[in-house]
Formats: structure tokens, sequence, C-alpha cells
């Protein structure tokens, strides 16, 4: 019985593992394809790198199909004005 529970536990970790992985590829694809449309500088992992107007600082970005970043509030005008300028091709970016 010990065995077979240890093989339970086996299966369910590869296979938990395998489905991060899986999610992370996903995750990168998109993001790779989102940069891309945008043409913006990216990060190894595909993500654009901009340069965050509402905290003034660095950032690599996941960006959905409107070219907003994942850390995008719809309340900030800050926010609101990085989309813009990311639509525009305008938006600062860092190497």
């Amino acid at each position: 019985m010990g065995n077979r529970r240890r093989l339970k536990w086996l299966l369910r970790t590869k296979l938990r593992s395998a489905g991060r992985q899986i999610e992370e590829a996903r995750q990168q694809y998109r993001d790779g394809v989102a940069s891309a449309k945008s043409g913006l500088p990216r990060d190894e992992r595909g993500r654009a790198k901009v340069v965050c107007r509402r905290y003034a600082e660095k950032r690599a970005v996941s960006l959905d199909d409107a070219s907003r970043p994942h850390c995008f509030d719809p309340d900030s005008v800050d926010c609101r004005g990085c989309v813009e300028d990311i639509r525009e091709g305008v938006v600062e970016t860092w190497e």
C-alpha cells in the first residue's frame, strides 16, 4: 500500500509540474505575440519593457489583446495615458 501511495503522489507531483510548465509556455507565447504586435522591446520571457508612468519605474509587463499591461488600473490617469502611448508607439521603454 505504501508504494501505491508514493506512486500516486509522484504522478500528481509530475502532472502539476507539467501543467505549470504548459501554462508558463502559453503565457510566454501570448506575451511574445502581444509585444511583437506593439513593436516594443521585450525581455527574455517575451514581456514588453516599459517605464511605468504611474510609479516611474522600469517594468517588464504582459500585454492583453487591447495593448493594456497586466498592471493596468482603469481609474488611474497615468495608466490610461500609458495605454494610449503604447497604442501610438510613443511609450517610454528601456533596454
